[in-house]
């Protein structure tokens, strides 16, 4: 039991993590087994050293600060890192009432024109909304800013010719 909870401890000093995921990695020593995991689980959200809801808007907040993503990549990562869907849309919900989404796909759309300059062509622009559809934004949004990008070139070429 000691050991197990040193192990967790271990693990969760190298990165933060979610409840599941931290029972998976010590599950995986034939040394421990699911009645310790659960009581080394129960003393660590006691001491508040597990906690998903705190995880997952931390995990959130660090996904949109690193890199401009929308709704849709946050969910299939909090799903990827064991967060059950209430509890990463309410962290969702929270990191998007603090940086809008129009915001981020403005700052993506920004950072990809500036390696790539802006669409010009059909298949420029469909590269560009298929980008930000990866980049999980919706399909609306993606829609509206890419053709707002797009026209945006139009009318400058209309002025300078």
């Amino acid at each position: 039991r000691a050991r197990t909870f040193q192990r967790a401890v271990k693990l969760l000093a190298a990165k933060p993590r979610s409840v599941e995921e931290l029972r998976e990695r010590l599950l995986e020593k034939q040394w421990t087994n699911e009645t310790v995991v659960d009581a080394v689980v129960a003393r660590l959200r006691e001491y508040n050293y597990l906690n998903d809801e705190q995880f997952a808007f931390g995990y959130a907040s660090f996904q949109v600060r690193q890199k401009p993503v929308g709704r849709q990549r946050l969910q299939r990562a909090l799903a990827l890192k064991k967060i059950d869907r209430e509890t990463a849309a309410e962290a969702i919900q929270k990191v998007f009432e603090e940086t809008p989404e129009e915001q981020l796909i403005d700052r993506a759309i920004e950072r990809r024109t500036r390696l790539r300059g802006r669409p010009q062509t059909r298949a420029e622009s469909k590269s560009l909304f298929d980008h930000l559809l990866r980049q999980g934004f919706t399909y609306d949004l993606a829609m509206r800013k890419v053709r707002a990008a797009s026209a945006t070139e139009v009318d400058e070429e209309a002025e300078d010719g």
